[in-house]
């Protein structure tokens, strides 16, 4: 059912007189939006503002509803983009409170991460910078109990930790993008 909506969808578009436009058609405009989506979200892999693989993964799936089977990547493709997808958001997740937790930080430093994460949403950039290390310094100096240096050490695990979620995120965006272009170039 879904795919005959798609087809569908595809054939009223394509179905259009787009000659006043002159040579730009229907195709390309499908690229242009497909890329400019998959360009900023590698962009905003690096950028806290924007969920840079999501955006990926969504400009693969305009280009395959789109431009059709034909033309684009299979489904295997988007199912894999889907993967690493969730594979990018766990890594995410877990790569601050990981890096505290290898600096010696107790469950609180920890969890002190996640809220401290969780409650930078609502502050832009900044606080999706700072908030788990405030949340980390928090845990570990208010609930923990440690003294000054032993919170700063897992706070510094914390940055650490939020590094590698950053690389191990870049990484499966070029892998996602990668993916992408090649099995655009095997069809």
């Amino acid at each position: 059912m879904l795919p005959d909506i798609f087809h569908a969808i595809q054939e009223f578009f394509r179905s259009i007189s787009w000659s006043g436009i002159g040579s730009w058609s229907l195709d390309a405009t499908g690229h242009l939006v497909a890329w400019l989506l998959i360009i900023t979200g590698f962009l905003g892999t690096f950028l806290p503002v924007l969920p840079g693989p999501v955006l990926i993964v969504a400009g693969a799936l305009v280009h395959r509803l789109w431009l059709g089977a034909d033309q684009s990547v299979g489904w295997v493709t988007i199912g894999a983009l889907v993967v690493l997808l969730a594979l990018s958001i766990l890594a995410d997740s877990v790569a601050s409170a990981m890096g505290a937790k290898w600096f010696g930080a107790t469950k609180w430093g920890v969890w002190g991460a996640i809220a401290g994460g969780l409650c930078g949403l609502f502050f832009g950039i900044p606080g999706l910078l700072v908030g788990p290390l405030v949340g980390a310094f928090a845990g570990e100096l208010l609930l923990a109990r440690k003294q000054v240096g032993g919170s700063l050490k897992s706070t510094w695990g914390t940055f650490v930790g939020i590094a590698v979620g950053l690389l191990v995120r870049g990484g499966l965006a070029v892998v996602m993008i990668v993916w992408f272009i090649v099995d655009l170039a095997v069809k």
